[in-house]
């Protein structure tokens, strides 16, 4: 006999081994197999299980050096391993079929090892092979329906290992569904079980009624094993509980939507909705819970069935997730009234998807929480980058509303969506601190407001400029014009606004009046030029957008200003009255 000594026991126990093949008219190929199995010096003995044979089966066997143990009659694979298992003394028993012809030691190896190293209790075996019809059409789908935590390429594989006090735990069926049922009591009693691959492996193809039968046994082990695990009773009876609670969440759930976000649907049915969504899933989740804990309670403890209970439930988790979203979402939009009135006021984010003539990029704005403005900063709106880029301003612009003068300012650190803006400037735009504003009425909240806005500009030669746009903030975006500033033939900036039929619109340089234009000038590729000394102005049409601009016409001042000044030294902004705590940036001007 040989030993193997097991390298992970500190306990030096020595693990004797052996291979039991069962075989049923194996004559042309058993002794073979033995062979290549009794050339391991470490495998203590091999014993064939002669499962009813006709041929000589028994004598090749004997012949090649085995034990045989003789079925009287044909009792089918799993009561032969079993014989086998009954048989053999040893510590570690591996089952290898009679009619692979190109078994080789290192498969064998591969087999037994992982066991003997004390990396797992059962090893499983895939390979390659010309048909696996029963696996791939049966077991699989069966499997992954009642026992979706199970995964092996091949779970009906004949060729195994397992460690006998394993085994000796495990109820072996007496027909082909003795391999799937191994794979099955192991995995819920949680016995680690290893899938090793020993490549490319031949044998005899079964015929065609034998795969029949082959698959008729797997079936009946399948749903056997389903029945006394609580597959079955998990599936069907905890599956139908799962549907209606699933039902009862998403009534609830359309109801928040059809209430907040729907008005044309009356909010009496939407508050119906709610209610019946909600009472539904709570008498339903309470059945769920208790008949799981039932189940849970029948089928064996491990890991394996809890990752199972987790993947039927996993629907039920992620859609009461998002009802528990919507709920909080809406009560952190909640305020409370001077007389205790409860308002809530769902906002959102805003989608923008830039066309045509911008960068072809999607944006997520706002919204935004309106508060207090900082101390000493009565004159200062600090407003997000996400709402600027919406009006279509820049930082360092400044403000005209109720004739009052207001400088745009960034936000403080961590304050990314937090509007500052003073108690007389809140109470003008009818907002109050706590308020929550979604991007796509921030446009109407600053609708009127007068801008000062300056465009970013640089240096030509020795001439410096400061050009500023004056336009009306428009309660939304609307049809616009885009254009190209050129000065003096170089190109300044590219922006847009909204210029209406019969109006005329200004431009100066140096507080001197130097061209009217109307929107017919810089539309359809058009160009409108004035002139300023030996210096050349030039609007060139672009093309359509969409704008909140609408600019200042003549009735109400100059529309575009130029402040031209000669400098010796090249600056690349000019920007008046600039702020240390504020930046320049560029608006998006075709969104």
């Amino acid at each position: 006999m040989f030993n193997f000594r097991k390298s992970s026991d500190s306990s030096s126990k020595n693990l004797t081994v052996d291979v039991v093949i069962p075989a049923f008219n194996e004559e042309e190929s058993v002794a073979t197999v033995i062979g290549v199995i009794k050339q391991l010096d470490y495998i203590h003995e091999v014993i064939v299980v002669n499962d009813g044979s006709t041929d000589n089966t028994e004598s090749e066997a004997k012949s090649a050096g085995a034990r045989v143990i003789n079925h009287n009659v044909n009792k089918g694979k799993g009561a032969a391993i079993k014989t086998g298992v009954n048989s053999s003394k040893a510590d570690i028993i591996a089952f290898i079929d009679a009619d692979i012809k190109n078994l080789t030691q290192e498969k064998v190896d591969l087999i037994i090892k992982p066991i003997l190293n004390g990396e797992t209790d059962i090893t499983k075996t895939k390979f390659s092979r010309e048909s696996g019809r029963v696996t791939e059409l049966t077991a699989k789908p069966l499997l992954n329906f009642f026992f979706p935590e199970i995964n092996y390429d091949q779970p009906l594989s004949g060729q195994f290992a397992a460690k006998r006090s394993v085994l000796n735990k495990l109820n072996f069926e007496s027909d082909y569904g003795v391999d799937v049922g191994i794979v099955l009591d192991a995995d819920v009693r949680g016995i680690k079980i290893m899938e090793v691959d020993i490549g490319d492996i031949q044998h005899d193809m079964s015929p065609l009624g034998d795969l029949h039968e082959m698959a008729n046994e797997v079936v009946r082990t399948i749903i056997t094993r389903a029945m006394d695990y609580g597959r079955i009773s998990m599936i069907d009876t905890l599956g139908n509980y799962i549907r209606m609670s699933i039902l009862g969440l998403t009534l609830a759930i359309l109801g928040l939507f059809l209430l907040f976000f729907v008005p044309q649907v009356p909010y009496q049915l939407s508050v119906i909705f709610i209610f019946l969504g909600i009472i539904l899933a709570i008498i339903y989740i309470i059945i769920l819970i208790l008949r799981s804990i039932t189940v849970f309670r029948k089928a064996p403890t491990n890991k394996n069935v809890l990752i199972s209970f987790i993947k039927m439930h996993f629907p039920i988790i992620i859609v009461f997730f998002v009802l528990i979203l919507m709920i909080s979402t809406f009560i952190s939009a909640a305020t409370i009234g001077d007389n205790g009135q409860i308002s809530i006021e769902a906002t959102s984010r805003n989608l923008v998807i830039f066309g045509h003539g911008s960068d072809n990029h999607i944006a997520v704005r706002g919204p935004y929480t309106v508060d207090s403005a900082i101390e000493n900063e009565s004159d200062i709106i600090r407003m997000p980058y996400q709402a600027l880029q919406t009006l279509q301003m820049n930082y360092g612009d400044t403000v005209y509303i109720n004739d009052d003068v207001y400088l745009i300012n960034k936000t403080r650190q961590n304050e990314d969506n937090t509007l500052r803006v003073s108690k007389d400037l809140r109470r003008h735009l009818n907002i109050r601190s706590g308020e929550i504003i979604p991007n796509s009425h921030i446009a109407s909240t600053f609708n009127g407001a007068l801008v000062h806005h300056t465009v970013r500009a640089l240096n030509i030669s020795d001439l410096s400029y400061n050009i500023t746009e004056n336009y009306n903030v428009e309660y939304k975006s609307i049809n616009a014009s885009t254009f190209d500033i050129y000065m003096d033939n170089h190109y300044i900036a590219t922006t847009s606004a909204i210029f209406e039929e019969n109006k005329t619109y200004e431009i100066d340089v140096n507080g001197e009046l130097v061209g009217t234009f109307t929107v017919d000038n810089i539309t359809n590729n058009r160009t409108f030029q004035c002139d300023y000394g030996i210096h050349s102005i030039e609007l060139r049409s672009k093309g359509d957008t969409s704008s909140v601009r609408n600019a200042v016409d003549t009735s109400d001042g100059t529309f575009l200003s130029f402040v031209l000044t000669n400098q010796t030294t090249n600056s690349t902004n000019i920007n008046n009255g600039s702020n240390e705590d504020y930046t320049t940036t560029e608006t998006d001007d075709n969104q």
